[in-house]
């Protein structure tokens, strides 16, 4: 029987590798406020130091068993859901015209005044500077705790400027 070379790597989008690199620091933070060494985490996730070490910094050839294993011997747990840009508004139409308003107020939605900190003074912006702002600080984001309004305004952003994606 003749053996099979191995499978390639993965060949992940920035948008995967991000994720990987903010799963790792996660992984690591959460070790460091634990106070548990690397040898010790690793040995508890069944894993060499060089495995986690490849965790903690988001490697995407490190098997997704490997993350688990890791993030159960910390007390972490991963949750798998639909990214708040995903989910469009109950009663939005997919034919219907989105209207969005000329001027956003930073004010009116937590996140988005969140990632706005480097608009010192800025009251309102235009949909598109709102869009990006959510796209470039999305790490920053955290869309469960957005309000309904927020997560409408965010998906009718997406809907009608980013062609339905949005770009993290």
């Amino acid at each position: 029987m003749m053996r099979q070379p191995p499978a390639p790597a993965p060949n992940p989008g920035p948008a995967v590798v991000a994720r990987l690199s903010v799963i790792g620091e996660r992984i690591r933070a959460r070790r460091k406020a634990l106070r548990v060494s690397v040898g010790t985490t690793a040995e508890a996730a069944g894993m060499s130091r060089v495995t986690l070490h490849r965790i903690e910094r988001g490697e995407p050839s490190v098997t997704m068993g490997a993350y688990l294993n890791a993030m159960s011997a910390l007390g972490l747990d991963l949750d798998v859901a639909a990214r708040a840009a995903d989910a469009a508004p109950v009663d939005a139409h997919p034919t219907a015209p989105i209207r969005l308003p000329t001027r956003i107020s930073i004010a009116d939605y937590p996140q988005l005044r969140r990632v706005a900190w480097s608009l010192p003074g800025a009251g309102d912006v235009t949909p598109r500077e709102a869009l990006a702002l959510y796209e470039r600080g999305w790490r920053h984001i955290d869309p469960e705790q957005m309000d309904t309004s927020e997560r409408d305004l965010l998906a009718a952003l997406v809907l009608s400027l980013g062609n339905g994606h949005l770009l993290v």
